[in-house]
């Protein structure tokens, strides 16, 4: 769904974050607007083709994202030869976004995270409370323990045929797998970076086909607009998504422990009642903890869909009214 003309980007860059990492980034909108950062999804996802840009008013917005670390058209890829995993964690990701940040000369922002995108805008939020403005969040994910385990193995109680063969897959690929005897997504981790491109190649479509299985409920679309028929994507996406929820997005303490950074600063909330790999609980609990938070619920919608996108937009511009009546330094770009 298109509420805004799309702006085009004109301004964009490699920036190099440590060791061998450069993040891609790029800007549109109105360069004396306020700052608004896109978080994507995945983990592994990108910008692709710039929708996201969509969904502010390029009148009133500098609108700024980036491809996260390992992925899009940051440098390296996931799946280069030699990638170290090490090197992509949360705490990473959220280090890039302050070199960002400091490297557009921006104050404060306002973060906005879709589906693992929300994960890493509230990881950010809390790590950097000063240098946040206001959240919203789509599809919300907390990516803790309870959010990894019901996404991977609960979920397979409403989709038991894909969940059949995404665990069969797994008992199958000799990496000491047995349900009841481990967890699946420690296994498609191991998978994923099993030294046999074939081994890696057949469990990254078992992944991905078992995802577009359970996301797609309430959609017009499987995520991404299907992730097996990209091989490169299809590999980059399943390396990092189960590498991250291996660990529970390496958040210790997780997010709903850290509730207190960020009481404070205003968030709206927006998730589909039918998002069974994301139950509305999750939304729900963050909402209890933030005091500043609202909370949008669409009934017939899941992981996405046209009237959440556009509660989306409405929510950017609701926060852009309120922080255009405050003193431009506590809003502008240096």
């Amino acid at each position: 769904m298109e509420l805004f003309e799309k702006a085009p980007v004109r301004a964009s860059g490699m920036l190099p974050v440590g060791g061998v990492h450069q993040i891609y980034w790029e800007e549109s909108g109105n360069p004396d607007g306020i700052p608004a950062l896109y978080l994507h999804g995945g983990p592994g996802g990108s910008l692709n083709k710039g929708s996201y840009r969509t969904k502010f008013d390029p009148a009133r917005f500098r609108i700024i994202g980036l491809d996260q670390r390992g992925c899009g058209r940051s440098t390296p890829r996931v799946t280069a030869p030699g990638y170290d995993l090490g090197e992509n964690t949360t705490s990473l990701l959220i280090d890039d976004l302050e070199r960002l940040r400091e490297h557009l000369g921006v104050e404060r922002w306002l973060v906005n995270g879709v589906s693992w995108g929300s994960t890493l805008a509230l990881a950010y939020a809390q790590a950097h409370p000063n240098r946040v403005t206001a959240v919203v969040l789509m599809a919300v994910t907390t990516t803790d323990r309870f959010q990894v385990e019901w996404i991977t193995e609960t979920v397979g109680a409403i989709y038991p045929e894909a969940w059949d063969r995404v665990a069969g897959h797994a008992e199958r690929a000799g990496v000491g797998y047995r349900r009841g005897e481990g967890r699946l997504i420690e296994a498609y981790a191991r998978l994923m970076t099993h030294p046999d491109p074939a081994v890696r190649d057949a469990a990254s479509y078992a992944w991905t086909a078992w995802e577009d299985s359970h996301v797609s409920i309430g959609n017009d679309a499987p995520p991404g607009g299907g992730h097996r028929d990209d091989t490169d994507h299809r590999h980059v996406f399943a390396t990092l998504v189960t590498h991250y929820w291996a660990h529970d997005a390496f958040l210790n303490p997780p997010i709903l422990d850290r509730m207190d950074r960020v009481r404070h600063i205003p968030a709206t909330l927006i998730h589909g009642r039918r998002d069974v790999s994301g139950p509305a609980v999750v939304p729900w609990r963050l909402h209890q903890k933030w005091p500043g938070s609202e909370l949008i619920v669409v009934e017939n919608e899941g992981h996405g869909g046209p009237t959440m996108v556009e509660a989306w937009c409405l929510a950017n511009t609701r926060h852009a009214d309120r922080l255009e009546r405050e003193p431009p330094a506590t809003r502008r770009s240096n």
